[in-house]
């Protein structure tokens, strides 16, 4: 039973990953700045961040989608509405740093600071809000459906398989883009330069999706 907690909790939080957003966009940056060693400091503190997140958001789960969902007003705006306008803001800064950052030659192993992915993954495990609406949803579903159980142990389990999910879902996208980068010779500033679009794309879709909901 436990094994099967742990594979739950690391595929649900591996397909949360799939998408394209802010997270793994970054890991793709940083594998083909500043290479694979640098992608591991951040993937592991990121990952260890999302297993304390994961704990306690599904000790959190059953209470808060009972008294909690998106569409409650918190001061008269929606959760949801609160946590796409914290997402737009920091795609908006993420884009514009990289943009700014587009014409930077990549560092080699050796000349970066490993430190420095650490707390950079340390602190979007922070500011990573989309896990909040993501977890309260499926951390629920797994419950009510009895796919695990809600003691502290199966817990602890679940959410370590959370962390490792994360962990193999960015590692995943960031030998993809070195793949991308070598078999299509991609330099460094197209790199740069898409991922900062996207990055405002999805600001974007954020920005209109909200307008559609207010109007």
């Amino acid at each position: 039973m436990l094994f099967l907690t742990f594979f739950i909790g690391l595929a649900l939080n591996a397909m949360g990953y799939i998408p394209p957003g802010n997270i793994n966009l970054t890991v793709a940056q940083i594998s083909i700045n500043k290479g694979m060693r640098q992608v591991w400091n951040f993937v592991l503190s990121f990952s260890c961040v999302e297993v304390c997140f994961t704990f306690g958001m599904m000790r959190f789960a059953r209470w808060a989608m009972s008294d909690i969902n998106p569409n409650v007003a918190v001061s008269q705006v929606r959760l949801g509405t609160l946590v796409d306008c914290f997402m737009i803001v920091l795609l908006t800064a993420m884009g514009t740093i990289t943009w700014v950052n587009r014409k930077k030659q990549p560092v080699t192993k050796e000349e970066g600071k490993g430190s420095n992915s650490v707390w950079y993954g340390m602190i979007l495990g922070v500011l990573n809000p989309v896990q909040i609406p993501f977890w309260l949803f499926f951390g629920n579903y797994v419950i009510l459906h009895n796919w695990i159980n809600t003691d502290y142990l199966s817990l602890v389990i679940f959410s370590i398989g959370s962390g490792f999910g994360s962990a193999l879902a960015l590692y995943c996208y960031a030998h993809f883009a070195t793949y991308i980068q070598e078999k299509f010779t991609l330099s460094s500033l197209i790199i740069n330069k898409s991922i900062a679009i996207f990055l405002f794309c999805l600001a974007g879709y954020l920005i209109v999706k909200q307008a559609v909901i207010l109007f």
